[in-house]
């Protein structure tokens, strides 16, 4: 299931992980065989939202964020409306694939241009998280934008109406 993913898709966004995040490695090594362009957020300057992405490099140049978090640089990011795919970090999601982040607003606000569109929706949405953090209910806001899928160690929930449903 996370092959055809990988397979459908140019631009994808990955993340590293963080607190004990889902550990993406392994599908951003898998994307990288399979020869895709992957990217990787880097978090903006202080009292800024918007998240930006770095393609990874056969020379990748690291450095360690202000949250301590490694990060990849490129002399050219991209903003999350040029990929194709983004999986992100979820502290929760739930039955309407509503997503509970760490509360920071970075996703929030790099994807509030989704909110706009009627009909093209890009990149395709996956939260990232194990199985325990799916509840019946995630607190919510107007701005928030809800997930396409949920992949945990055990299935990939599309959300289709207002409903769970696993692949």
């Amino acid at each position: 299931m996370r092959e055809r993913l990988l397979l459908r898709y140019s631009r994808i966004g990955f993340y590293l992980p963080f607190e004990g995040e889902m550990d993406m490695l392994p599908l951003l090594n898998q994307a990288l065989r399979l020869g895709k362009s992957c990217y990787l957020p880097v978090v903006p300057r202080r009292f800024q939202k918007h998240l930006y992405f770095t393609r990874i490099t056969a020379r990748p140049s690291w450095y360690i964020n202000r949250f301590g978090i490694h990060e990849h640089w490129s002399p050219r990011p991209i903003r999350a409306s040029r990929l194709d795919l983004l999986f992100m970090p979820l502290v929760g999601f739930d039955e309407e694939g509503f997503r509970l982040g760490m509360g920071g607003g970075f996703y929030d606000t790099s994807l509030a241009f989704l909110g706009r569109r009627k009909i093209w929706r890009k990149p395709y949405l996956v939260g990232i998280g194990y199985e325990n953090q799916k509840v019946k209910q995630v607190p919510r806001d107007p701005w928030d934008m809800p997930l396409d899928a949920a992949l945990t160690e055990h299935q990939l929930y599309r959300f289709r109406r207002n409903t769970l449903s696993p692949i």
